[in-house]
């Protein structure tokens, strides 16, 4: 039994390694943009019912209200990055369903990666909302003596948000794993769905504090200014 599908490795060159870690996301990523590819050639401007584009739609929909109701006005700019940080997650959990697959999000480099993506897009769009010296002067409010603990604050929730979606899917794995070994084959099905389930809620809560984040850079370009008469 092994903690990460790091351990695993798949192939080997000399100083070179091939992971499992790398086989998994390479093998999401590449699902991914299938799917993409083949519904997106079915997508059509039409009053037909057509499940898998409403469910699309759906999808689309709920993504760009919620991350309206974080506080980001312009919903349709920050769907690109959540959404696709939200839908790669999921999938990389879900997929933990197929047999012999290991989620990628159970290797810290990966979350860490995701973690850096949140990382470099706060002060991105931090910056295309409020300008350079608009944004670098966030880091010393309510005062100048708070630039340290507002740039550690910025170091400490990128390895919170690495570790705590590591964590979860790492933990999940390996206690299925071993409820399989203890267990009978309901127990296992039960949790494996309770699994899954947490799958999501990991990338709902990846996505949210994403958001969160990004509208903590952009609060003061995002807010709507007041009503006068």
């Amino acid at each position: 039994m092994h903690l990460s599908p790091d351990d695993v490795v798949v192939w080997t060159a000399g100083a070179v390694r091939l992971t499992l870690t790398v086989v998994t996301t390479w093998g999401v990523m590449a699902l991914l943009a299938a799917a993409a590819w083949l519904l997106g050639r079915r997508l059509a401007a039409s009053t037909g019912l057509d499940p898998v584009q409403n469910a699309l739609e759906i999808l689309v929909g709920g993504l760009r209200d919620q991350i309206a109701a974080v506080g980001l006005r312009d919903a349709e700019r920050y769907l690109p990055f959540v959404g696709t940080l939200f839908v790669y997650i999921a999938s990389a959990n879900l997929l933990t369903i197929v047999p012999g697959y290991e989620a990628p999000t159970a290797s810290l480099s990966t979350t860490a990666a995701l973690a850096t993506c949140v990382f470099v897009a706060v002060p991105f769009y931090g910056i295309r909302a409020r300008g350079l010296r608009g944004y670098l002067a966030t880091y010393l409010e309510p005062s100048v003596f708070m630039l340290p603990f507002n740039l550690v604050g910025e170091l400490s929730r990128t390895l919170a948000l690495a570790v705590r979606l590591f964590g979860n899917a790492m933990s999940g794995g390996l206690v299925a794993a071993i409820v399989l070994a203890l267990a009978p084959l309901f127990f296992p099905v039960l949790f494996k769905a309770l699994e899954l389930l947490t799958g999501l809620v990991q990338a709902y809560i990846f996505s949210v504090l994403a958001c969160v984040y990004i509208a903590a850079a952009t609060h003061d370009a995002d807010t709507p200014p007041p009503v006068t008469d």
